[in-house]
């Protein structure tokens, strides 16, 4: 099953320091609840793993990261991940970012196109719930990459320290998501929805 995914989150830092994250490939896999960077293999290549949680079952995804393009210019990050889990689940996804200057020079907007494509016990959820719960972890990992973002010195600063990676869960935690679908639709269904 394959889910197209096309978003466009405003940002309340400028784009200097937004792609300073953006382009540290650590620190963006960081920004994702589950997610780490577990190898760098070379400057283009990584491993790393993603943690589900759903009630007492885990999953664990290990896979592989290849950067395709590192525009500095254009602020743009290309990769292609895949993984698979040990129950024969397995996903890909191939992602492209770029950091666009906002309306105000202490704004900025992240946007991304991806193709994710998932298969095994996981795709039976179906393309509308991938959907629902690909747009929580990215509210999530937008909310991460903000903190990460803002923590690094403004434009007035001279030098450019290394990005902190911001705290996040260690595992993505199903139930919670299944929870806030089911909330969301009943919120739908009586017309209040959050």
């Amino acid at each position: 099953m394959e889910v197209k995914l096309e978003k466009r989150y405003p940002l309340e830092v400028d784009a200097a320091r937004a792609w300073q994250v953006l382009r540290d490939v650590k620190v963006v896999a960081g920004c994702m609840p589950g997610a780490e960077i577990t190898e760098q293999v070379d400057a283009t290549h990584y491993k790393g793993t993603v943690k589900v949680k759903v009630g007492p079952a885990n999953a664990a995804f290990g896979g592989d990261i290849e950067v395709k393009q590192l525009d500095e210019a254009a602020r743009t990050l290309q990769l292609f991940g895949k993984g698979a889990d040990r129950g024969g689940s397995s996903a890909s996804m191939d992602l492209t970012a770029t950091v666009e200057a906002g309306e105000t020079p202490a704004g900025s907007v992240l946007v991304g196109n991806a193709a994710v494509v998932v298969n095994g016990k996981f795709a039976q959820f179906g393309g509308r719930m991938m959907t629902q719960v690909s747009d929580m972890l990215l509210a999530q990992f937008v909310d991460n990459f903000r903190t990460a973002a803002a923590a690094l010195p403004g434009p007035e600063a001279a030098a450019a320290p290394p990005v902190p990676a911001p705290q996040v869960a260690k595992e993505i935690n199903g139930l919670a998501i299944v929870w806030n679908l089911i909330k969301g639709w009943f919120a739908g269904l009586f017309g209040n929805r959050a």
